[in-house]
């Protein structure tokens, strides 16, 4: 594992025993510059590896706890009217932080999770006819329930496409929840790189390279759910750079600048299963895997 990002896996892991695998694909989203959702039932550790990842990286950090009565405004912000100036002036909402924990995102109205939507594609929200700017790293990391449970409005497609990975944590194996038990406090978690360090890392991911072989892979795996009419829901050109982005990342995490055919496997499920699926099929939790076996990495 590539030397800069051991320290931040091994701190998250001893607060969040046994999930290495999800704390690596969750840098692995950071690293590519994207956004991350993590889902799964209540009480699993969702909160608790957002914070850790905020607290690790030393950023600016707010957390949000959707409800079903929250406003658009109670994430962006407000314009107030100052009688002294007598104008009109914008009070920023938790969204300007450099990372944002949107807590069980699928609890809120429609209305108000699309207001997420162009702070995560573009960086920048527009409230009142002025566009404001969102601080750089911009790194939304959201929450949600399975659907099934009560209280909770499903993520539209367009918005389940904004966040270029989604995880899942699982139960605890035996073991691991024991450790947790006799944990006599709960592990600090301290500063282990900075905003600076962060985007130099961010700017070695973007200098691996990818051979020709490895594109060809990737658009195998695209055209093949567009070709075959199992998958409902074809990967776009988006969801293709989304899978080479986050290819690219975990090559850098696993200490390569390069790219092998094991990257792309290894972050597919994660890129790709949301996707497949669509806001409207709950089934299919393999369908990643599925693509993964029907088309051969060497052509």
């Amino acid at each position: 594992m590539n030397s800069a990002i051991l320290p931040l896996v091994e701190q998250i892991d001893r607060v969040l025993l046994g999930k290495q695998q999800q704390i690596k694909l969750s840098l692995c989203c950071l690293m590519a510059g994207g956004h991350l959702l993590i889902e799964d039932v209540p009480g699993v550790g969702k909160t608790t590896l957002a914070n850790s990842l905020a607290h690790s990286l030393g950023l600016s950090y707010q957390r949000v706890q959707f409800t079903s009565d929250m406003l658009p405004a109670d994430l962006l912000g407000v314009s107030i009217f100052n009688q002294d100036s007598h104008e009109f002036t914008f009070h920023k909402g938790p969204v300007f932080s450099q990372v944002v924990l949107g807590d069980e995102i699928n609890r809120a109205s429609p209305k108000t999770q699309s207001a997420l939507l162009e702070a995560m594609a573009e960086g920048q929200v527009s409230i009142d006819g002025e566009t404001y700017t969102l601080p750089q790293p911009f790194f939304v990391i959201a929450t949600q329930n399975p659907l099934e449970h009560s209280g909770t409005f499903e993520l539209p497609d367009s918005q389940l496409d904004r966040f270029l990975m989604r995880v899942t944590l699982g139960y605890p194996s035996a073991d691991a929840e024991k450790a947790m038990l006799n944990q006599v406090e709960q592990p600090t978690i301290a500063k282990v790189i900075n905003s600076e360090q962060l985007s130099e890392l961010k700017q070695q991911v973007n200098q691996v390279t990818a051979a020709d072989a490895v594109l060809d892979y990737i658009l195998r795996l695209v055209n093949e759910t567009r070709s075959n009419s199992h998958y409902a829901h074809p990967l776009s050109p988006r969801a293709s750079r989304a899978l080479l982005a986050a290819s690219k990342a975990w090559a850098f995490i696993e200490g390569r600048d390069y790219v092998l055919p094991e990257d792309v496997q290894a972050v597919i499920p994660a890129v790709c299963e949301h996707r497949l699926r669509g806001a409207s099929s709950p089934q299919a939790q393999s369908l990643s895997e599925q693509l993964l076996h029907s088309v051969n990495p060497l052509g």
